[in-house]
């Protein structure tokens, strides 16, 4: 879901594009300045109804025309850069020098310009604003500086005696000086303040701090920095509250940021001696990125009037700290506040309400202070395991500790059990997580700190505090009601137009598997009667094509996606075809309904033959195992070393491994698949897949090819010990296969754990221990050190033998996960009700 912030963001934007400047004949910009020069912000400056501009210098962007109808008359428009004094009005219009996005517009009929403004994406004195009658000067000694009217000195480039010669506004968006051989004295580009432009690098040591909202430019709450150790957003508070983390897995030389219009994000180590974040978008669309008032990192396309949310395939919207406000419970529902409070009526910058105490508690009234548990509530700052006040501490002591403390207004406890955890006392209380979608290794109880003193207040009091909650109340859904209005025009104007682009975008697209009509697809499945298997994403059910092929048609029933992206994700798969992948015949996406078209699988998934979970069922002898496990190498392989673009199934189990007639292995069920361009080292996303199969450094979220290769690993250890990676029906030291494992590793007594239920796997039991040692290979927790796919085939066809420095000591995901207290996971990738069995 893209914030609600965005959205007002877009239309601020269309309502100051849509008041612009007609340039008058006699008046010229320039790129280039020399020293010394001098400007002045006063009363030549250009008005709008919102702000007053001084042009100081405009560079227009190269190749960034622009065409469009306006009634009977072409409109060209040519995107550019312009610096100078910009201010928003207000109380003394506070004044800053910046640089934002232009536009010149030129009708064709009556060859009359407009110069418009878009937002800022640099200021560089945003935490002292300046008057009318402010100068900036570049003076002879090469100095940029900013004063105000009485002459104190605001903000300087610090350049003084390094032989500038001049100033340039270039067609990137920076602002540089440059000497005498045209080289780069000073630039902009080093000193960002909450947007990046195309190429730019946010270095180590600097960062990206939002503003106060969209008309204060003024730092706000939240910064995003990038140090060795990996990308890191935060709330500033008294001790800053982070709520995203892109952790490396180990200190690294730098880091750089990748991102592309589908919203995906990822960091890719590079040669660069400092750590950078950067923006690689193509100079020719005009993009940029930003980071809002409310903590989301937006990518803008102001051409299209698109934004997208960079971090939405991480973060949920109640991830984010001031999503409901102070105290707030934020959950898909809405809002709400906890007992014993109400909505504020008071809004920050942004618009936004929180909760406040009905009865407040401060250090005198300790002993009238009790904990009000809320079952199922999360925090952000889970995603900082350092932020914990106790580690390793039971629920008793963590409410203890926070009654003792008048500081502590709520105690967060987060655990495996009761008797083990960490405790969090979060200062200020922000936004509280409430009964998400998404689920998690461990669970979290919030205990909310009240006073007893209730109904002390007078009649009047208690009256006027109604009035004013009722206030609040009503204006509140005033205001939904209004903006929901808004939403239902724009949508309602907009739906057929997207219609017709699906229609568009369709026709742009070639090679795409057969595309069905819904009814097509119903009649197939006889109304879809007969189900074969319930997945995290939806149905499978048994169908016969017209010409008599049999088939299964999977219904999604939960998506996030809209059409285009769900078609561009159909186009990736079904142009992938090798021997060992379920081969994808079609699909149909015909209104809500998205429907894929598989060849069916006689023999089901693998998990039906390797578990003895039923009497008397059938099991796959020695040579069958090792087929299918060599069938599963070779189709990872192709994914990740054959395709145009990398693409990691990240949900690799028995049940997505589906047998045919001859019991062959082929890889099913791409719905969580990530794909990675050649040159990206790894990519950043919401953890998916399957407990017992996730790799360790999912919880620093470093996400490659390798997650697949540790969950083969996995598959393999099943496939050969015939029993799950987790097991909640054998004893408590036996449930998970891993400690078992490493165990039996220590006593050099591997053979201890091949299925003795199956008579031909324990004769061929040293070729068993065999592949178990290259099941061990791809479980190292350094994912480094795992071998490719391509060369786990290799070994597997004899071709390769195993590394003899393999690391044995295996971390358990789930410990890991308790210790880190960042795991979390799409309620679609939980196991039950996965339930993949019977034929495909």
């Amino acid at each position: 879901m893209a914030p609600f912030y965005s959205f007002f963001a877009e239309l601020q934007l269309l309502l100051i594009l849509s008041f612009g400047y007609f340039l008058q004949a006699q008046i010229q910009y320039h790129a280039t300045t020399q020293v010394p020069a001098r400007w002045t912000n006063n009363n030549l400056s250009l008005p709008s109804p919102f702000s007053s501009v001084r042009i100081i210098l405009l560079n227009e962007k190269p190749n960034a025309k622009t065409t469009r109808s306006q009634g009977t008359s072409v409109v060209e428009s040519i995107a550019s850069f312009a610096c100078g004094f910009y201010s928003y009005y207000g109380e003394n219009n506070p004044t800053y020098f910046a640089i934002a996005l232009a536009k010149i517009s030129k009708s064709e009929n009556s060859g009359q310009e407009i110069l418009s403004f878009g937002r800022l994406i640099w200021v560089a004195n945003r935490n002292k604003p300046v008057g009318n009658n402010a100068t900036l000067e570049l003076l002879q000694d090469g100095d940029l500086v900013l004063k105000d009217a009485d002459g104190t000195l605001i903000w300087s480039t610090g350049t003084s005696n390094m032989s500038v010669a001049g100033m340039k506004m270039m067609e990137t968006g920076n602002l540089v000086l440059y000497n005498n051989e045209n080289k780069v004295v000073w630039e902009s580009f080093d000193y960002p303040t909450d947007a990046l432009l195309p190429g730019q690098k946010l270095k180590a040591g600097r960062k990206l701090v939002a503003s106060v909202s969209g008309n204060n430019w003024s730092e706000g709450s939240f910064y995003l920095s990038v140090t060795s150790h990996g990308l890191f957003a935060f709330y500033n508070a008294d001790v800053p509250q982070l709520y995203f983390n892109f952790s490396a897995p180990a200190m690294v030389e730098s880091i750089e940021l990748n991102y592309n219009t589908s919203s995906s994000i990822s960091l890719s180590w590079s040669s660069n001696p400092n750590p950078v974040f950067t923006s690689p978008l193509d100079h020719a669309n005009m993009s940029y990125m930003k980071f809002e008032p409310d903590g989301h990192l937006m990518i803008y396309d102001d051409n299209k009037y698109e934004s997208f949310d960079a971090l939405s395939d991480v973060l949920d919207t109640c991830d984010y700290p001031t999503a409901c406000g102070n105290y707030g419970l934020c959950s898909y529902a809405g809002c709400s506040c906890p007992k014993g409070f109400a909505l504020d009526n008071v809004t920050d910058a942004r618009g936004r309400t929180g909760c406040l105490e009905i009865n407040s508690t401060t250090c005198l009234n300790l002993q009238s202070q009790y904990l009000l548990p809320y079952e199922n509530v999360y925090h952000f700052t889970y995603s900082d395991p350092d932020a914990a006040v106790l580690k390793g501490t039971d629920i008793e002591n963590c409410k203890e500790a926070c009654l003792k403390n008048c500081s502590c207004k709520v105690a967060l406890f987060q655990y495996l059990n009761l008797s083990y955890g960490n405790c969090f006392f979060p200062s200020p209380v922000l936004t509280l997580i409430r009964g998400r979608t998404r689920r998690y290794y461990y669970q979290s109880v919030a205990f909310i700190k009240v006073s007893k003193e209730r109904g002390s207040k007078s009649g009047g009091s208690s009256s006027i505090h109604s009035e004013i909650i009722a206030g609040s109340v009503i204006g509140t859904f005033f205001l939904v009601g209004l903006i929901a209005g808004l939403f239902w025009f724009l949508g309602f104007r907009k739906k057929e137009d997207d219609e017709e682009s699906l229609e568009d975008f369709l026709d742009q697209l070639s090679e795409m598997p057969r595309r069905f009509t819904y009814m097509e697809l119903k009649i197939a499945t006889h109304d879809f009667q007969k189900k074969l298997g319930e997945g995290g994403f939806g149905s499978v059910f048994e169908g016969n094509l017209e010409n008599g092929e049999q088939v299964a048609v999977k219904r999604l029933e939960f998506f996030g996606q809209g059409k285009k992206e769900f078609l561009a994700e159909v186009k990736t798969i079904g142009g992938i075809h090798h021997l060992n992948l379920v081969r994808l015949i079609g699909f149909c996406a015909e209104k809500l309904h998205r429907l894929l078209v598989y060849e069916h699988m006689c023999n089901g998934s693998l998990e039906n033959w390797i578990f003895h979970e039923k009497p008397l069922q059938p099991s796959l002898d020695w040579k069958a195992r090792r087929t299918i496990i060599l069938d599963i190498a070779k189709g990872l392989a192709y994914l990740h070393g054959d395709c145009k673009q990398k693409i990691v199934h990240l949900d690799i189990k028995p049940q997505n491994i589906l047998l045919d007639a001859n019991f062959r292995g082929k890889i099913s069920d791409f719905g969580l698949c990530k794909l990675i361009e050649k040159d990206q080292s790894q990519v950043a996303t919401t953890i998916r897949g399957t407990p017992g199969y996730l790799a360790p450094e999912w919880f620093l979220s470093v996400i490659t090819e390798k997650v697949d290769v540790y969950s083969f690993g996995i598959v393999v250890m099943e496939t050969i010990c015939g029993r799950k990676i987790l097991d909640s029906s054998l004893p408590e030291e036996c449930v998970h296969l891993l400690p078992i494992l490493m165990k039996k590793v220590e006593e050099d007594r591997l053979i201890n754990m091949v299925d003795k239920s199956c008579q031909d796997m324990w004769l061929h039991r040293s070729e068993a221990v065999e592949l178990m040692r290259v099941a061990i290979w791809c479980l190292q927790s350094d994912f480094t050190r795992r071998p490719s796919m391509e060369m786990v085939v290799k070994v597997l066809e004899g071709t390769m033998d195993v590394e003899t420095n393999v690391d044995c000591s295996i971390q358990c995901p789930t410990t890991l996960a308790a210790s880190r207290g960042q795991a979390e996971l799409d309620t679609s990738t939980i196991p039950e009700p996965e339930v993949l069995s019977g034929p495909r």
